[in-house]
């Protein structure tokens, strides 16, 4: 018989305002299912519920002073798991210089749980000395005063989401202005002022998806001229996109109707660009104009 695969049991905690809230999201997008605020008394009756699922093969925990009792039941709950065989936990604990958390406190105007009397340095010392033996017993122990939100999200994707790679993707959009602007684009491009299809009677009835539509607009020495660094603006670009974690660009192309010039345009782009990336491309006035 196999041996059932044990799953991946992550416990965040750390000082407070050291960026556990960061982290649980960085944790989320890479296939995680995390639990905020969770007691340390109900991580065993947690971790049964988790193991009669198949749905949740990543969870991770977020716990810390906010609850109470925290320092000592935290250590005792992790032991008793492992020492039952049900997980390998991984702890991660999160800290920051003093300097750092004071000046944090400061920006958003809270407390630290453990201050008293609002003295804000005794505060994240007497939260300090709790969290000693928590921290001592971490397996990943990140100090976030110099790091920016990027960065942390960037180094606990990299420490934990190797088996998550999500790929980044593309959209192009074509649309009308007169049927409004679409909400959800990265990238919107008027290409109102190139010459319009709807002006030449045989061209009017179709769409850019015709071939003489579509080069009556990729023809014009206009249209070269604009698409050529409008493509060069966008391969320049979108590395950057990536980069910065983004993992779907929408770029919308409009005209007046979203019928010839704006379709025209998105067909040349989503063909161009699907050479280095992947890309879907939509229509979203399409079926306003297409021939029954």
């Amino acid at each position: 018989m196999h041996e059932k695969h044990k799953k991946q049991l992550l416990i965040l905690t750390g000082m407070s305002g050291a960026g556990k809230t960061v982290a649980a999201h960085s944790l989320e997008d890479v296939g995680y299912f995390v639990v905020d605020n969770l007691p340390p008394e109900l991580l065993g009756n947690f971790w049964d519920l988790m193991n009669t699922s198949e749905d949740f093969e990543k969870v991770a925990v977020v716990i810390d002073l906010r609850v109470k009792s925290f320092y000592k039941d935290l250590i005792d709950e992790i032991n008793s798991l492992e020492d039952s065989g049900q997980t390998q936990a991984t702890i991660v604990f999160l800290e920051a210089s003093d300097d750092t958390l004071v000046a944090r406190y400061k920006e958003t105007r809270r407390l630290p749980p453990l201050a008293e009397n609002g003295r804000l340095l005794d505060g994240i010392r007497d939260e300090r000395r709790l969290l000693t033996p928590v921290r001592n017993r971490s397996n990943y122990i990140l100090d976030t005063s110099k790091m920016a939100p990027k960065e942390l999200k960037q180094k606990l994707q990299s420490k934990f989401g190797a088996l998550h790679k999500p790929k980044f993707g593309i959209e192009v959009m074509s649309f009308g202005f007169k049927y409004g602007m679409p909400i959800d684009a990265d990238i919107v491009m008027d290409v109102r002022f190139l010459p319009n299809p709807f002006y030449i009677s045989e061209l009017r009835p179709f769409t850019g998806l015709d071939k003489r539509v579509f080069n009556y607009v990729m023809d014009k020495d206009e249209t070269k001229v604009f698409y050529g660094k409008l493509l060069d603006l966008l391969l320049t670009a979108i590395p950057g996109y990536i980069n910065e974690g983004k993992e779907k660009l929408t770029i919308a192309i409009g005209c007046t109707g979203g019928q010839h010039r704006s379709v025209s345009i998105a067909q040349q782009l989503a063909r161009d660009l699907s050479e280095k990336y992947p890309v879907d491309i939509t229509h979203r006035e399409i079926s306003r104009y297409l021939r029954k």
